[in-house]
């Protein structure tokens, strides 16, 4: 194989410095660094928020979770989902249904407080993209917006299972 393009290797840098951003949860580092993490949520730990994301997302999609389903989407195992889901339940982020299709499996479902929660993390997350684009062109901002989608979407249809 030979060298990729120009651009794909820069891309594919670009990608990894991302990946590696989130694993140091530069994010929620940030947000405790600006006093954005207070309130009674503010212990929980950033794979609970994940969990209560991951959950809202599916919800928000017309459809729900079960622990087994999150953990694969969390990429933990089941056991510790199931101990994520617990905290998230306990601190009144998430609840369990049953399933009406299914009466064998339980269901997540984000409570009126957990959307609070990601409406304030989403909120901060959106703040710091504008605040990282603020001294982009207009065009530039929208260009990165279509492209960057339209990549998501083929990237997550090619490596989908």
């Amino acid at each position: 194989m030979g060298d990729p393009e120009p651009d794909v290797a820069a891309l594919e840098s670009a990608l990894v410095a991302l990946r590696r951003a989130q694993k140091r949860r530069a994010l929620a580092r940030l947000a405790e660094r600006r006093g954005e993490r207070t309130g009674p949520h503010a212990g929980l730990p950033d794979a609970v928020v994940e969990l209560v994301d991951a959950v809202a997302a599916e919800d928000e999609a017309g459809s729900a979770l079960t622990v087994t389903e999150a953990a694969a989407v969390l990429g933990v195992d089941q056991p510790r989902a199931s101990r994520l889901a617990a905290q998230a339940r306990d601190a009144g982020l998430l609840r369990r249904e049953a399933d009406q299709q299914d009466g064998r499996r339980s269901l997540l479902v984000p409570t009126g407080e957990g959307r609070a929660l990601l409406a304030r993390v989403r909120e901060f997350r959106s703040s710091v993209v504008a605040e990282a684009l603020r001294d982009w062109p207009e065009p530039d901002r929208a260009a990165l917006a279509r492209l960057l989608t339209r990549f998501v979407g083929d990237f997550t249809a090619l490596t989908a299972p």
